[in-house]
């Protein structure tokens, strides 16, 4: 029985050992903070800066319409002591329809405009999320972990911060592309 003890506390030994290094290198945890590359992160402007022409110039149409509408019913409000009664309720019904359209109209283009805000959004996220599950992969990361300031990472130790590296070689990238 003694025999069989010492090649057993040998083996534990060496088993501690090699559990307490590889446990100690592959559980480092680390994270980025989400926010912080979603700012810095070249593409966001150019993308925020597209979207923000496109719903410039889609509001630009909702409001030369309304405009266009409002003349109309300024000039029928000038007019209708001299219209008969049928013509009033004419242009009244055209004026209700054209406002109905209206309404209708910037309703559709207020959907457009939010469904292009997160289709654009979404581009970006995807950019970031690619980029560092490649950093991950490249550096032997099991985990890095994403803080948004809601409350999901409340302390961790600046060395754990990789938001700047990544956000250097994400813009890297995207200079590359360009």
């Amino acid at each position: 029985m003694n025999k069989l003890s010492f090649p057993l506390a040998i083996l534990a030994i060496v088993l501690s050992i090699f559990t307490f290094f590889y446990l100690n290198t592959s559980s480092e945890l680390v994270y980025v903070d989400v926010n912080k590359l979603m700012e810095g992160y070249e593409r966001t402007k150019v993308v925020r800066a597209d979207f923000e022409t496109k719903a410039k110039t889609l509001n630009a149409n909702v409001d030369s319409l309304m405009v266009d509408w409002q003349n109309e019913l300024k000039l029928y409000e000038k007019e209708r002591s001299s219209m008969s009664k049928k013509e009033l309720e004419l242009k009244q019904q055209i004026l209700s329809n054209k406002q109905q359209q209206l309404n209708n109209y910037q309703q559709a283009i207020q959907k457009q405009i939010q469904e292009e805000d997160k289709k654009a959004t979404q581009t970006v996220i995807n950019d970031i999320n690619d980029y560092v599950k490649e950093f991950g992969k490249d550096n032997g990361f099991k985990i890095i972990f994403g803080a948004s300031g809601g409350g999901n990472i409340m302390y961790a130790d600046d060395v754990s911060d990789l938001t700047e590296d990544i956000l250097k070689g994400l813009n890297a990238e995207f200079r590359g592309k360009e």
